[in-house]
């Protein structure tokens, strides 16, 4: 079952080839979604990469939590479920 995992930190920058080619390395990367602001279409700087199975996305949690990703160290956990508004 695919686990969705929070990536935050982004470089405004990055693009979302970029993001999976980088998560790739810990195993299968089954979407990658990077959030924009509505009215500018700007990254926020986070977005989700959602992996193929808990073992793959543990693996990603130990090796990029932390880690630096084009000039930002990279904050990355399990995604929680959205919240009610």
């Amino acid at each position: 079952m695919a686990v969705k995992l929070f990536v935050g930190n982004l470089p405004y920058r990055t693009s979302p080839e970029a993001l999976k080619a980088f998560f790739a390395e810990a195993g299968e990367v089954v979407s990658v979604a990077i959030i924009t602001d509505k009215m500018t279409g700007r990254s926020r700087g986070f977005g989700f990469v959602e992996m193929a199975d808990e073992s793959a996305a543990q693996k990603a949690v130990e090796m990029f939590d932390g880690k630096e990703f084009e000039g930002r160290a990279l904050k990355v956990n399990e995604a929680r479920p959205r919240e009610q508004a």
